[in-house]
């Protein structure tokens, strides 16, 4: 076989391994993805728990990367501490080396099955579970296939002058192959592709152990370095950037004793033809040892190292919206719903602020509120963008994640909503009212304020509904709105005595009509503002009161782009 023929042949294997591995990590992620991260941020607790959950959840996703996303994400939001997520990643190496292990056995009379399994579950089941299942199934297949490929091309290659002379300065230059191996991975964004194809390298007697070693060094530093350069903050690169220095130092101890080590593994009861990956599995479980009782040393060095930077000067400017997270449905949705909290602590602050602007007319603070207003309409447009830009990356077929994404649209709508009639209704009211030379009586102010209070409570209830989705909550939220008709209709009543009371005492005076001072219907529009907000502030509740009881999380056809209702005034 010509060499330009190994090489296109060895290209498609590569290809298909690549193409497997994804297939399988997508198909784990959409179909469980939710269960995963809740298994994940239940089991840090301490640092061999959050190992243990590393191992795991990286065994099924076949993707230490996709681990480390979920594990950057909690960091990032401070669900978990930098320590247990070291923890999980130390686990989540030595996850991705099982793989491996498991893959480096001769299945390849299941490769058959597998396929054939997996096309007719995919295309014959309606359940998005069932679809997800045979999409692993194929994965695995084609992965299988791609191993058996690779070791049919590579049998006849080893006496070929070329590959001698490459090997020659393999072997006598052994950090040149790791930094290749290294290259490689980060090109692949796969490390257990890399190390399955230098396994297969070592079975076809193409490689010999030492320089095999030597790459498997190379694809352990390569693995952590895609997640590094795709995260864009300081806080987001913590994680990534302490597991990338850990399999670095292993590295650059290990390599200059590699013939040693590659003695001391042929020394050993293993198989000669997986030595490569049997010292993948070894070196992580190593570091796993080394390193799991200095994570809080490591997460402080690493706080030292990367601190928290200023927020950005523009407030409209996302936080949270990492494109790196786009393949991952679970850490994408985090991602948005943390930037959509970042929206309700804005309109929190508008509401607090126009309070303010009414008792004090202050011009400057209402200038404030407008500005706010523009960063929530900034940052819910970015929101959305994102959305759009996860489901063109992946289809959402599980119904829990599809259910999500209508409820974080559903949130930034709604919030916008409230945004704009504070900014727009509110303030526009308080800056007619200052230059009309309009005042409000000290019972109207208080009225005011009062329904403040009650539209602040619904708002601090409808985020906590919207991060828990709790009906205790929910119901709580509901039956506030018959508290603000009962507080509008108390409201109109102080209006018309007041009105009653301005023209008995102009008649009284000799005059007919009402005081210029005095506006008909002021506060009524003011209480029928604050109405409209609670209304938008209360559609956070519908859906989790119209979920079934004790039905869990509530189940929807494919997401689609479409908020819930609003509950109309």
């Amino acid at each position: 076989m010509s060499g330009t023929r190994v090489l296109l042949f060895l290209a498609g294997d590569v290809g298909l391994l690549l193409w497997g591995t994804h297939m399988v990590s997508t198909g784990v992620q959409r179909g469980y993805g939710s269960l995963l991260r809740h298994a994940l941020e239940r089991n840090l607790s301490s640092r061999w728990a959050s190992f243990a959950a590393g191992v795991g959840i990286t065994t099924l996703l076949q993707s230490s990367t996709a681990t480390g996303l979920m594990a950057v994400s909690f960091t990032e939001s401070g669900v978990i501490a930098l320590a247990p997520a070291l923890a999980v990643m130390l686990g989540a190496n030595v996850g991705t080396a099982i793989v491996a292990k498991m893959l480096s056995f001769d299945v390849s009379l299941l490769a058959p099955p597998l396929l054939l399994f997996g096309v007719m579950i995919f295309r014959w089941s309606k359940g998005s579970h069932f679809k997800n299942i045979g999409r692993v199934a194929i994965g695995l297949g084609l992965m299988i296939s791609a191993l058996s490929g690779m070791q049919h091309t590579l049998a006849p290659v080893e006496a070929t002058p070329l590959i001698s002379e490459i090997l020659s300065a393999l072997s006598a230059d052994p950090l040149i192959a790791m930094l290749l191996a290294a290259l490689m991975t980060w090109a692949c964004h796969s490390s257990v592709a890399i190390v399955l194809f230098v396994t297969s390298l070592t079975a076809g007697h193409v490689l010999g152990v030492q320089e095999a070693l030597a790459l498997v060094l190379g694809a352990n530093v390569g693995g952590a370095m895609p997640a590094l350069v795709h995260a864009s903050t300081p806080v987001a690169r913590r994680l990534p950037l302490g597991n990338l220095l850990v399999r670095l130092a292993g590295a650059i101890v290990l390599l200059p004793f590699l013939g040693s080590a590659s003695r001391g593994l042929l020394a050993l009861p293993l198989d000669p033809t997986r030595l490569a990956v049997d010292f993948h599995v070894l070196f992580n479980v190593a570091l796993a040892l080394v390193f799991l009782p200095f994570v809080e040393n490591s997460a402080a060095l690493l706080v030292m190292a990367l601190p928290e930077p200023p927020r950005p000067s523009d407030p409209a400017k996302p936080i949270y919206l990492e494109a790196a997270a786009l393949d991952s449905a679970a850490v994408a949705l985090a991602n948005a719903t943390r930037e959509t909290l970042r929206m309700a602590d804005m309109a929190d602050g508008m509401l607090r602020t126009s309070l303010d602007v009414f008792r004090t007319q202050d011009r400057t603070k209402s200038a404030g509120v407008a500005e706010a207003d523009r960063s929530i309409r900034q940052l819910g447009s970015s929101i959305r963008s994102y959305l759009i830009a996860m489901s063109s990356e992946q289809t959402i077929d599980d119904s829990s994640e599809g259910a999500r994404l209508q409820d974080i649209l559903a949130a930034v709508i709604n919030i916008e909503h409230v945004s704009d009639i504070i900014a727009n209704s509110l303030m526009e009211f308080v800056i007619r009212q200052q230059k009309q030379g309009l005042t409000l009586s000290h019972d109207e102010l208080q009225a005011i304020a009062t329904m403040h209070d009650e539209a602040l409570e619904s708002l601090r209830l409808a985020m906590a509904i919207f991060l828990r989705s709790d009906p205790a909550d929910a119901q709580r939220l509901f039956a506030r709105k018959a508290k603000l008709r009962e507080m509008e209709a108390e409201t109109t009543a102080l209006v018309v005595q007041r009105l009653r009371d301005a023209v008995v005492s102009g008649r009284a005076s000799g005059t007919e009509g009402l005081p210029a001072t005095i506006d008909d219907s002021s506060v009524l529009r003011v209480a029928r503002d604050l109405r409209r907000i609670h209304s938008h502030l209360a559609s956070f509740a519908y859906p989790v009161l119209r979920a079934p009881v004790g039905g869990g999380t509530r189940r929807r056809s494919r997401a689609r782009l479409r908020p819930h209702p609003v509950d109309p005034v």
